[in-house]
């Protein structure tokens, strides 16, 4: 897998992400911060895990030493997530032009370093398509989030059926 790829898969990270984002206007705060609904966590949860996650990946990609865990923080509101996301996707935009080959095709641990970056996306899109389900069933669908759908809009391709 080369740097570009590894670009485009977090760029269509932060494209679905932002559509889950762009639905919670409005919803019921109970809704937000109901638990247990998938495991033990529900819809705040669910979206402040997966932002967790992107940050402690990054993090350890950056050997910052540092391992953020908003989980154990109280829930934030819907807005206060959206900022957290913002903020975090300003350090991502500084990272990854830094991103070499070298670095993608690094082994550690026995893992290349490529599959640990898929990962973080894949990981994203469990949560995203949790979510997703749960606004859905609320009557706030984000729409299609596929990563083809994401590509088709970059190179100006209308939608396509599953």
């Amino acid at each position: 897998m080369q740097a570009d790829e590894i670009r485009f898969l977090f760029a269509y990270d932060r494209w679905a992400t932002r559509r889950v984002l762009a639905v919670l206007d409005g919803l019921d705060p109970a809704v937000w911060r109901r638990s247990g609904v998938v495991g033990e966590r529900g819809l705040g949860a669910i979206l402040v895990h997966h932002l967790g996650a992107s940050q402690r990946w990054r993090h350890g990609f950056q050997d910052t030493g540092e391992s953020p865990e908003p989980e154990r923080e109280p829930l934030p509101t819907v807005d206060q997530l959206r900022e957290r996301w913002e903020a975090e996707w300003a350090v991502v935009d500084a990272w990854l032009p830094t991103v070499t080959e070298g670095f993608v095709g690094y082994v550690h641990e026995g893992v290349p370093v490529w599959q640990m970056l898929v990962h973080v996306v894949n990981h994203g899109t469990q949560h995203r398509a949790e979510a997703a389900a749960l606004l859905t069933a609320e009557g706030r669908s984000p729409g299609e989030l596929d990563l083809i759908e994401y590509a088709e809009e970059q190179v100006g391709v209308g939608n396509r059926e599953a």
